[in-house]
């Protein structure tokens, strides 16, 4: 893999993490599951798309077909991740409480029904704009990072190259 990809799973990661603490902060609730969750502050698809369009940018140009490509997809990213995904997620907490709703309803009627209940779907899809926002943010200082680090190994081993060759 190269370092483009290896940036962006690191700016997910990192982005799962920060979940967990900023949802501490916002709620005084420890929820290391978190991690593994959709949704929530920073929106880790937003980290990863920003990271490796910013790293294509810096690396190869904004002229070049990678970053057009990469700008593009990450926008479908962000727009899915903030519009589509988070309807879904407020559809989803409508049928939740209907079942609720169901529930108060069917313990008022006389007649006995038994019916398994059914798990509750999750509510936590999809990203606000502000999400979104942060995880583009948070996503472009990691390209940002990697493209400073890269850029100095690649100065220290064109050294390191020129060195060598004084010797031989």
């Amino acid at each position: 893999m190269n370092k483009g990809v290896y940036l962006a799973l690191s700016s997910i990661a990192l982005a799962q993490g920060l979940k967990i603490p900023i949802h501490y902060y916002k709620k005084k609730e420890w929820r290391p599951d978190l991690f593994f969750q959709t949704g929530g502050m920073p929106s880790s698809h937003s980290a990863g798309v920003s990271t490796l369009t910013t790293y294509i940018a810096l690396q190869r140009g904004l002229p070049t077909f990678d970053f057009a490509l990469s700008l593009v997809y990450g926008l479908i990213v962000m727009y899915d991740a903030q519009g589509i995904r988070r309807q879904t997620g407020e559809l989803t907490l409508k049928v939740n409480s209907m079942h609720d709703l169901m529930e108060k309803v069917d313990k008022e009627e006389s007649v006995e029904f038994e019916q398994e209940s059914p798990k509750k779907l999750k509510e936590m899809l999809g990203h606000q704009p502000e999400e979104v926002i942060g995880g583009a943010i948070l996503g472009a200082l990691v390209g940002v990072v990697g493209h400073l680090c890269t850029k100095n190994s690649r100065k220290m081993s064109n050294f390191k190259l020129k060195s060598d060759r004084r010797w031989f």
